[in-house]
């Protein structure tokens, strides 16, 4: 299984190593006849309406290969190699690699000999020829990934009526549990648009930029959140802001128990996520309290020490169901 993964993860980051490899070796090639601006951006008629230095262009290529690459390769560590959706998941990032390595290589081809940035054309047929490159690249990872064996999936398990864990506590007694849930997927894509952020500012401009950063202000802000227990229920909120929170209240819950889940085999990728019967809050696979509500729905948080957490929930949606 482990080696499965590790192929997995190989397979996944490859394509964006081969098109960084097609860019730059374009790139050195036409070094002497590249303007030094670049027109690096084009309005939807084709016409350049930003630049670029030319010593920056590598460097831009570098980190968005690299940063795509890095993303496509954690989600393939993490996930199940077993999962069908993960496979075409990764066919998306061949996809995505096919695709914004032509583009980087058709602008670089445009700025060839050229004498005004403001007179480089990138025609929109270049797009559709983006595309066929990307359906091309696509199909190539799924002949890739169809060389890796599969693993059967792991059945999941899920709330057994029978196994309800309970925390004893005397008459009067209260009781609370609190825990961050820290996010390994949210953190490395922060910083991955963090970096991208500063690289788009540093290329071209800071206009450019201000998504990629906005982008990692929330990865980060939501990539550790506070998950408690008391007489209020669960409750999950971001660490430095009040709002947005999940709660449920103690009248709400059947039962609660703990179980390990597979993020992408159960819920298919990370952060708040719905499926027919169950929600939960997915930020990592592993240990996590599911909760059985009054109306038969799940809701799942993925946290370490959930099994406390669980037990207590159970206690004190019992006292009160008592006090009801």
């Amino acid at each position: 299984m482990i080696r499965v993964r590790h192929r997995l993860t190989a397979v996944a980051a490859l394509p964006f190593l081969l098109a960084l490899a097609v860019d730059l070796t374009l790139y050195v090639l036409l070094h002497d006849r590249l303007p030094d601006p670049l027109a690096s951006h084009f309005t939807g008629n084709g016409r350049s309406d930003g630049t670029q230095s030319r010593g920056s262009a590598p460097v831009f290529a570098c980190v968005l290969h690299l940063g795509l690459g890095a993303l496509w390769a954690g989600m393939a560590a993490v996930g199940g190699p077993a999962v069908r959706r993960l496979r075409w998941l990764i066919a998306a990032g061949y996809a995505t690699a096919g695709f914004v390595g032509y583009l980087l290589a058709a602008t670089l081809l445009a700025n060839a000999d050229a004498t005004d940035p403001a007179r480089v054309r990138l025609p929109l047929w270049q797009i559709a020829v983006g595309a066929g490159v990307a359906v091309l690249a696509a199909a190539l990872g799924r002949l890739l990934l169809m060389a890796l064996p599969t693993p059967p999936p792991e059945p999941s398990s899920r709330p057994d009526a029978d196994r309800t864990p309970r925390l004893d506590l005397a008459e009067g007694e209260v009781a609370g549990w609190m825990r961050r849930a820290p996010s390994r997927v949210l953190l490395v894509c922060g910083a991955l648009l963090f970096v991208a952020a500063g690289a788009l500012l540093f290329a071209l401009g800071p206009s450019h930029g201000v998504g990629a950063l906005f982008g990692a202000v929330v990865c980060l802000v939501f990539s550790c959140p506070y998950v408690t227990v008391d007489r209020r229920g669960l409750t999950a909120r971001p660490t430095a802001l009040p709002w947005p929170r999940i709660r449920i209240p103690l009248s709400d819950v059947d039962r609660a128990v703990s179980r390990d889940i597979k993020v992408l085999a159960e819920y298919g990728g990370w952060g708040y996520r719905t499926r027919a019967g169950r929600s939960g809050l997915m930020l990592r696979s592993g240990e996590a309290i599911v909760i059985r509500r009054s109306d038969g729905r799940e809701f799942a948080v993925t946290v370490d020490d959930a099994g406390t957490a669980a037990a207590l929930l159970n206690t004190l949606a019992r006292r009160a169901e008592a006090r009801d």
